[in-house]
């Protein structure tokens, strides 16, 4: 398995790796660590490159399965057992970080006034959207929701990284904001997000410690998406 360094050091840029097994049909190598996000929940994978010495190996891809962490390059690939220096695009990964955070603020402040679930969500580096279902939506709501998301972001709320036994996370039915619990079966460690009193849900992804790191957002948009059902897209100003 791969050390996952990006779950619970988000601010690592890069790490010393080896290879571990090589792809070649593929064009992707398995590392033995990594602060390369693979893509989940919402969040694009990271991007970056290699390092061997002033070899530099651009990494365009990133997945996981049950063997660990995978990185696909562009070009010719390491051999098993090549130490490596793996670094990851930091502007991008920052950007995507302040994003996601952003989005989980939105889901406490749209949570805590209408108690709405997520059905759906995606972001880039900046902006996002994210799926509710609100039936009670009014037009004149969009400028007081985007005025509180932005004082909550303001509060200079910290963000907690913790992790719970499949068991105990499973009888806190708060912690699966959207409309069905996305968490695998063989899920047995649960991480979750913390918004220190604004919201708190399972998630993999990555995000910045302290809601002013976010700065102002702007809810950009807010359409339709059928009867009872709204997607709201934030940009990060």
């Amino acid at each position: 398995m791969t050390e996952r360094i990006y779950s619970t050091r988000q601010y690592e840029r890069e790490t010393g790796a080896t290879v571990v097994d090589v792809d070649p049909d593929d064009g992707r190598v398995l590392l033995d660590r990594t602060v390369f996000y693979p893509g989940g929940g919402g969040q694009p994978h990271d991007i970056g490159e290699l390092r061997i010495g002033d070899d530099r190996l651009e990494v365009v891809r990133v997945t996981q399965d049950a063997r660990g962490v995978w990185h696909w390059l562009a070009g010719d690939l390491p051999g098993t057992g090549q130490d490596v220096r793996a670094v990851v695009d930091w502007d991008r990964r920052y950007r995507l970080m302040r994003t996601h955070t952003a989005m989980h603020a939105l889901c406490g402040v749209v949570w805590n006034r209408f108690a709405s679930p997520v059905t759906g969500g995606n972001m880039e580096p900046g902006e996002g959207r994210l799926d509710f279902e609100l039936p009670d939506w009014d037009p004149e709501d969009r400028d007081p929701l985007e005025e509180e998301l932005n004082r909550q972001l303001a509060a200079a709320r910290p963000v907690e990284v913790s992790f719970l036994p499949r068991e105990e996370a499973d009888e806190d039915p708060s912690l699966i904001r959207t409309k069905v619990s996305l968490l695998p079966p063989s899920l047995r460690e649960v991480r979750v997000i913390d918004i220190v009193g604004l919201d708190r849900q399972a998630d993999g992804g990555t995000h910045v410690a302290d809601t002013t790191e976010v700065g102002r957002v702007r809810v950009a948009k807010v359409e339709s998406k059928g009867k009872g059902f709204r997607r709201i897209r934030l940009r990060l100003e």
